[in-house]
């Protein structure tokens, strides 16, 4: 099952990255999210909590990335409130729950694993089903770029507390 799953996530992140990745993984994290187009509220999110030069840093990262469609799935109005200034700690915390130390390629993963996050908190990874990341899918992985990977997931996960 692990092996059927991994290289099927692997097929659909060649076919879903495209040629943005394919330049030889030029771009750090935050420019490839940006120039995917899908990542809008990551990208403003992680503007409002002042981690674009953490992202954009040597690394190695491994970024569980919301879509913009997971953020909108949030109950309205969560959005809007974490990007005030007076909640940059609680955005802070959500995105480092997004974000392992290290590169952690699809074929690194194992089922029922737990991956340390830069929050401090740990994510468990669960292959029954696909991959998951605690509530959340992969549903592309393996996307590489200059400073880490980054795993497209489609639900915001959110740390106890």
């Amino acid at each position: 099952m692990f092996r059927k799953t991994t290289i099927a996530l692997t097929a659909a992140a060649s076919l879903l990255a495209g040629t943005a990745f394919a330049a030889g993984h030029s771009k750090d994290i935050v420019d490839t999210a940006v120039d995917a187009g899908s990542f809008e509220t990551l990208v403003a999110a992680v503007q409002a909590a002042g981690l674009v030069d953490t992202l954009k840093g040597e690394g190695p990262f491994t970024v569980f990335a919301p879509t913009d469609e997971a953020f909108a799935a949030l109950p309205e109005g969560t959005v809007e409130t974490l990007l005030m200034p007076e909640n940059k700690d609680q955005l802070v915390a959500i995105l480092t729950y997004h974000v392992v130390p290290g590169k952690v390629m699809s074929t690194d993963l194992m089922d029922d694993m737990e991956a340390e996050t830069v929050q401090g908190s740990s994510v468990t990874i669960d292959l029954d089903d696909g991959v998951m990341v605690e509530n959340a899918t992969v549903t592309t992985a393996d996307i590489e770029t200059s400073n880490g990977v980054i795993h497209v997931i489609d639900t915001v996960i959110l740390p106890e507390g």
